[in-house]
């Protein structure tokens, strides 16, 4: 569907500067564009390899675990069922460090390590649980203490001052964390799991 969207957006772009004879800006425009795609991906990319690597060093040198014991009353709070199992844990409390650092990207693996460890500790076969429900909303809320993707981006934009917008960033994560826990909690109020 994106797709049809894509090439409408495209169709009609041209149509209109055909029409109004805009060719040549049509023109710069794309390739201006190709330019900055490419520096915005190059940018991202090298921020994705980093923290991506630092993760991967902090879980193959025990960090996890300590992560784990550091986080575990919250994680014990969000999901019970899983206190005594340390690969869960482990892949929780990484996906939260990550999200914490704001490296959605990195968070990723550790993330969908979580769901599938729980899926198989659940044993349910096409239903969300309620701790992979909690779960998901912590992982979208995403609470950001240093948003490090968002002000490379904005770095990359030209801004100023790129770390400017924390206020904003933790307000609006805390509220958005607060409306889907306490969705979760009353929607999964009369089910099991």
């Amino acid at each position: 569907m994106l797709n049809i969207l894509w090439g409408i957006f495209i169709i009609i772009s041209f149509v209109a500067s055909l029409i109004t004879g805009n060719t040549a800006e049509l023109s710069t425009g794309i390739i201006d564009g190709a330019s900055e795609s490419v520096s915005l991906i190059i940018t991202m990319g090298a921020m994705i390899c980093l923290w991506s690597g630092i993760m991967e060093i902090a879980q193959k040198s025990g960090f996890t675990n300590l992560l784990a014991y550091c986080l575990s009353p919250v994680i014990t709070r969000l999901f019970p069922e899983y206190k005594n199992d340390k690969l869960i844990t482990g892949a929780i409390s990484m996906n939260i460090t990550a999200n914490l650092l704001g490296l959605g990207n990195a968070a990723t693996p550790f993330g969908l390590e979580a769901i599938k460890l729980m899926h198989k500790h659940d044993k349910i076969s096409d239903t969300a649980s309620k701790s992979m429900a909690t779960f998901v909303v912590l992982n979208t809320a995403s609470i950001q203490l240093l948003p490090t993707t968002v002000a490379a981006l904005r770095r990359a934009a030209g801004s100023a001052d790129p770390m400017d917008i924390l206020p904003f960033v933790w307000i609006s994560s805390a509220c958005a964390l607060f409306v889907g826990l306490t969705s979760i909690k009353l929607l999964y109020s009369d089910r099991k799991g």
